[in-house]
């Protein structure tokens, strides 16, 4: 007896996760699809380019979609949760809308919060930077040179970013450590330069 409650709580949770995977994945397929045809709306039409710009612009349009899509259902997740939460307790016992629930809820805000953070960060300044690159000078043209020259001004990039924190966040803490700190920092810019 006891082995059946557990099999059917582990039954019971398997189909709540994939539940929750169904729903979330044909919402990003409706936000997805919606997003991409907003795109086109808007996008110029370009020239007839060479097949190297025309594999870099779709795969830039790929990534602005994925983010466009992103933001759309992280806007939408707050009118969402409140309609779910209104219809949950309007009607508590109905059958039809048990898949409604707060795990599906939590789980929609941590998958918006976590794309929403990987397309601010990463997507959109690699779709960017992606773009406008053309592959360092002495390399063989071709996508390849251009991803690298993209994955290594995304590391400057992050690079910058990190350092001025970093030396900010010395100049506001006020303590003798932080200024040691960056009196190393600037010691060893000076011995790299």
């Amino acid at each position: 007896m006891e082995g059946q409650d557990e099999v059917s709580a582990r039954e019971q949770h398997f189909h709540s996760q994939v539940r929750e995977s169904t729903i979330c994945f044909l919402l990003f397929a409706v936000l997805y699809i919606v997003s991409y045809f907003i795109i086109l709306r808007y996008k110029r039409k370009s020239d007839e380019q060479e097949d190297e710009d025309a594999i870099v612009n779709r795969i830039s349009l790929f990534l602005s979609t994925f983010t466009l899509a992103v933001s759309a259902g992280a806007v939408l997740l707050l009118p969402f949760s409140i309609i779910s939460n209104e219809i949950l307790l309007s009607f508590p016992q109905n059958y039809y809308i048990q898949w409604l629930n707060g795990s599906l809820i939590h789980g929609l805000w941590n998958l918006a919060s976590l794309f929403s953070n990987l397309c601010l960060f990463v997507l959109m300044p690699f779709a960017f930077f992606f773009l406008e690159s053309e592959g360092f000078a002495g390399l063989k043209k071709g996508i390849r040179a251009r991803i690298l020259e993209t994955l290594v001004m995304l590391v400057l990039l992050a690079l910058l970013i990190l350092g001025i924190v970093w030396v900010a966040s010395a100049l506001i803490d006020n303590d003798a450590a932080s200024m040691e700190s960056l009196y190393d920092f600037f010691l060893l810019i000076g011995f790299c330069l």
